[in-house]
C-alpha cells in the first residue's frame, strides 16, 4: 500500500529486472517487498474504518495469541490503553516490541503477527483503510 519507485542501484538494492522491458512488463501488478511495511510504517491517506472491542489478557480472542493477519487492503493500529502488550511480527528484520500507552504499533496488511498482553494490560485495534475514490469509507 506504499507507493514505491524502484531503481537498480547496487549494492543497496538489486532490481536488474527494471532495465529489461520484457522482465519489467512481466512484473507489473506483482507485489513487491516493501521496506516501509517491514518497518511497519503507516502509509499516508488511511482512515479509521472500525475499532475492535477493548480486551485484556483474559478477554482477548485466543487467535490473537498465535500468528494471524490483518486483511488485504487494511492496516491495524494496536493501541494500548493501560499496561503493556508484546507485539511480534514476521517482518525482515522481525519486529518484537513492547507497546505501551505512549505510542501505538502499526500492523501492515497480510503480515503474520501475534500479541501477548502483560497482566493488567488493556488494548484495542483500530482498523484503517484508504477512502474509496467515490468518497465512501472504502477498503
Amino acid at each position: 500500500m506504499h507507493a514505491q519507485h524502484i531503481r537498480h542501484q547496487p549494492p543497496f538494492s538489486e532490481a536488474a529486472w527494471i532495465e529489461d522491458d520484457e522482465a519489467r512488463d512481466r512484473r507489473v501488478g506483482e507485489p513487491l517487498d516493501c521496506p516501509l511495511c517491514d518497518r511497519a510504517e503507516l502509509p499516508d491517506g488511511l482512515r479509521a474504518a472500525r475499532v475492535s472491542a477493548t480486551w485484556d489478557a483474559s478477554t482477548m480472542p485466543a487467535a490473537l495469541r498465535r500468528a494471524h493477519r490483518v486483511a488485504a487492503g487494511a492496516w491495524g493500529l494496536l493501541e494500548v490503553e493501560a499496561g503493556a502488550v508484546r507485539f511480534v511480527a514476521d517482518t525482515d528484520p522481525p519486529i518484537d516490541v513492547l507497546v505501551t500507552p505512549a505510542g501505538p504499533q502499526p500492523i501492515p496488511p497480510e503480515l503474520d503477527h501475534h500479541v501477548a498482553p502483560e497482566e493488567g494490560a488493556r488494548f484495542h485495534v483500530t482498523f484503517l483503510t484508504r477512502p474509496a475514490e467515490d468518497g465512501s469509507p472504502g477498503g
